[in-house]
């Protein structure tokens, strides 16, 4: 039987998911992301960003989960409250952005992804989120029907982002949490 699990993230895994996220994205992302993009990619420039985030979050809805395959990290996932949503938006107040989620390739198809999905949605509902968007390339078909799987959807939105190197459009998908499942 495997000893897999989902925690809070602690300091010490903070380079751990510098690489995870800099290995998936040289590996997945390759055919989505400029390839001046991928190849700037560095632990050092990631690390920075994760340090923030699992030391010091902007707030107590914000939070980092990682996802463990006996002791490696394998995967991670990012969330907290929204702040990028449209004036028409519902629930504004009570938004969970979500991303990245994140695992490993060598680990994937294992279960890892949904458990930090639905660790996310049960821990965004105990901070009285009640809705919850992510916003995924439009060319990463894996990560959008993952989402789909677990009952997201298109919400209509998309945008475009200038990477310096090119465009990158992304699409934003959304969840009730009242209705998908924990």
């Amino acid at each position: 039987m495997a000893d897999v699990s989902v925690r809070p993230a602690r300091p010490d895994d903070v380079a751990e998911v510098a690489r995870v996220q800099v290995d998936t994205w040289r590996t997945c992302y390759l055919a989505i992301l400029p390839a001046v993009i991928i190849e700037s990619l560095s632990i050092d420039i990631a690390l920075a960003a994760w340090q923030q985030a699992v030391t010091a979050p902007p707030s107590p809805r914000h939070h980092v989960l990682v996802a463990q395959d006996q002791e490696p990290v394998v995967g991670f996932v990012a969330f907290g409250p929204a702040d990028d949503l449209e004036a028409e938006d519902p629930e504004p107040e009570t938004t969970v952005a979500v991303g990245p989620l994140l695992v490993e390739p060598r680990w994937g198809r294992r279960g890892h992804g949904s458990r930090l999905l639905a660790a996310a949605v049960d821990l965004a509902r105990l901070d009285g989120m009640a809705r919850a968007i992510a916003w995924i390339p439009e060319g990463d078909i894996v990560s959008r029907e993952f989402f789909e799987s677990a009952g997201w959807a298109p919400d209509g939105l998309a945008r475009a982002l200038d990477t310096g190197a090119g465009e990158l459009r992304e699409i934003r998908i959304h969840a009730s949490l009242a209705e998908v499942p924990a």
